[in-house]
């Protein structure tokens, strides 16, 4: 049975693109155009993933509004942004909502399409029987490689899948500078310099929201980034 998607999204063209392109690899879809009929939908058939826009008709929050409701009541449901607004502000605070992933509309449906795939992967792979050869353990830092989750002093980091693969790829080489183009191949993402700036900073956010002295990830000015040696 192919994988089930919901896309809540007003903009009715712009759904049925999203849709055709989710469609073409094998998705099963369906678009719901207001929170309401989301929210009934989804009761009656949850999804594997849930696509939201945060505008929606005359509810300009309407997205964070479901975000909250569906989060609340399924933790485990895949839940990503797909919105024209891209201030750090409503990234942030999508994120905080407890989605998984934040995509703006001039995203390529190329990236889209492999950050869902990822996505889908992460939930399918933390279903699985944990196996220890896949852990990646440094002093404070816990990482599960196959199911792309990761735990500081063993509290739980929630981590979009780009930043576990920015974090996962400065801790693989502890010391070494990670330049900003080497972690977007880590993160298989195509973005710009001030974008992965930003990830930095939410990714540093997050450890800082269970440990305040946290400063393992350090900037090299002009290279990129390195994590401690001396938090290895």
């Amino acid at each position: 049975m192919p994988q089930h998607i919901a896309i809540v999204e007003d903009e009715k063209a712009l759904a049925e693109n999203y849709r055709d392109a989710l469609q073409r690899q094998r998705y099963s879809v369906a678009i719901y155009h207001d929170r309401r009929s989301a929210q009934l939908a989804i009761e009656q058939r949850l999804p594997d993933l849930a696509i939201i826009d945060i505008g929606l008709g005359d509810e300009p929050e309407a997205g964070f509004d479901l975000c909250r409701d569906l989060r609340g009541r399924w933790p485990e449901l895949p839940i990503v942004f797909l919105t024209a607004r891209e201030s750090e502000l409503d990234v942030v605070s999508g994120l905080r909502l407890g989605a998984d992933d934040y995509f703006t509309k001039d995203i390529s449906l190329t990236e889209m399409l492999a950050r869902i795939a990822a996505l889908l992967r992460r939930v399918e792979a933390m279903r699985a029987p944990e196996r220890e050869e896949h852990i990646l353990q440094t002093a404070a830092l816990c990482i599960n490689q196959e199911r792309l989750t990761a735990s500081w002093r063993d509290d739980h980091l929630a981590l979009t899948v780009i930043e576990f693969r920015i974090v996962q790829c400065l801790v693989k080489r502890p010391g070494q500078v990670k330049s900003r183009q080497q972690l977007m191949d880590a993160a298989g993402v195509v973005q710009d310099d001030h974008t992965i700036t930003s990830h930095i900073k939410r990714i540093r956010r997050k450890f800082e929201e269970i440990d305040p002295a946290f400063d393992a990830i350090k900037t090299v000015y002009g290279l990129g980034y390195r994590w401690a040696p001396e938090m290895t």
